[in-house]
């Protein structure tokens, strides 16, 4: 469905990511980590073209994306980035900008096709509640359920985000990434993410991509690449691996110092 070749990228002269190559399946929740600057955000930006690249190519269906219509790529592919939304827009009025790019020519108003979609996003993200509400009255995780809202409002079938769960408590974390997974399963979305938490990571996705130093340094199965000596190496840090008792995915302990 989706496929980085040889992929190098970054800002001005500055390589960031250099040769990066992987596949995503219909259906699956792809993870990326990797220690901080090692080029996980950096990467996500080229896949949704914010970067241009410096070398190499990204598929989407078999379509190279830098020749595909923006609106037309807007209606495959949504993004949930980092950057914080206009906060003097009610929830409702950020969300209904997802359908955008669905707008035609001299479509200046929702129809009501659009007033149905919205409300099934926020139906399904819980944002009904708080649908009157300014972005600045929302807490972060409240914030990141209209943020994501929005985002299916395009009806992806790709889904990007980047640390969906930064600066959120445990019970915001896991609440967001239920969600997702939710939306995976049910829905069919196709999910690759960029994550911190390792734990998280093998916990809710099918896959991994390891980034150090902007190249992949291991991908495969949540059990093939979070092994202890991969993440020491990675990461310099001394760690255990054991399964988790409930899921029997890899769970990650640091050993202090």
């Amino acid at each position: 469905m989706f496929k980085i070749e040889n992929l190098s990228c970054g800002y001005r002269a500055d390589i960031v990511v250099n040769d990066v190559s992987f596949e995503v399946e219909q259906g699956e929740i792809i993870g990326i980590i990797g220690p901080n600057g090692s080029g996980k955000t950096t990467l996500l930006r080229a896949m949704t073209r914010v970067l241009k690249l410096h070398r190499g190519n990204i598929f989407f269906n078999g379509k190279d994306i830098w020749h595909m219509d923006i609106k037309e790529l807007s209606r495959q592919i949504a993004v949930v980035s980092q950057n914080a939304p206009a906060n003097f827009m009610t929830a409702e009025e950020f969300i209904f900008l997802g359908r955008m790019p669905h707008f035609k020519a001299f479509h200046f108003f929702e129809t009501k096709k659009d007033r149905e979609i919205v409300e099934a996003c926020m139906t399904l993200t819980d944002t009904l509640r708080f649908r009157d509400r300014f972005l600045y009255e929302l807490s972060g995780g409240e914030r990141q359920l209209v943020v994501i809202a929005r985002a299916l409002a395009q009806e992806p079938r790709l889904l990007l985000l980047d640390e969906p769960t930064a600066y959120l408590d445990i019970t915001h974390q896991v609440r967001i990434l239920d969600l997702i997974k939710k939306l995976n399963k049910n829905l069919g979305i196709t999910v690759v993410m960029v994550l911190h938490d390792l734990n998280l990571a093998s916990e809710y996705c099918h896959k991994l991509v390891l980034i150090k130093n902007g190249c992949v340094h291991k991908m495969g199965k949540c059990e093939e690449v979070l092994e202890y000596k991969t993440i020491e190496d990675v990461y310099e840090t001394v760690v255990v691996v054991k399964k988790s008792p409930v899921s029997l995915k890899p769970y990650v302990f640091v050993v202090p110092g």
